[in-house]
């Protein structure tokens, strides 16, 4: 059973800069398969958006997805974790903070990949539910 962060997270995680429109981070999201994309400025974590905030804080509120970026709209304030950390750490930031994914960082923000609840599940009870669907082929 992995022991470090580093052994389950998603590494490379699909990153934009915070001037990218929001139809733009929407399309990254669609053809990588995923629900979250990194927001980053000269090599530095700034903030997370997901797909839940794209419909949450731009499509509920009209906004012109064509022309609004991505930084008015992404969680600029962000729970990370280390390589380094222990699985345990980042399971009890997820139960704590009601959190679905975090951004992995090494030293001064800069991001190296992403933990998610779904790695968690596969690596930890892959027989379960979320398991099972987590290591699942994806829709097309």
């Amino acid at each position: 059973m992995a022991q470090q962060v580093r052994e389950v997270m998603t590494r490379d995680p699909v990153a934009v800069s915070p001037q990218t429109p929001l139809v733009e981070v929407a399309r990254r999201m669609r053809d990588e398969d995923i629900g979250d994309v990194l927001v980053i400025e000269e090599d530095h974590l700034r903030g997370v958006v997901t797909d839940r905030d794209l419909v949450v804080r731009a499509l509920a509120e009209g906004a012109d997805i064509n022309s609004k970026p991505v930084r008015e709209v992404c969680s600029a304030e962000t729970i990370t974790v280390s390589p380094d950390d222990d699985v345990d750490r980042a399971i009890q930031l997820m139960r704590e903070r009601a959190i679905r994914r975090l951004p992995v960082v090494e030293e001064e923000d800069r991001p190296v990949g992403v933990i998610s609840l779904g790695d968690l599940a596969v690596e930890r009870d892959p027989q379960s539910a979320l398991g099972d669907i987590s290591a699942a082929e994806p829709n097309k």
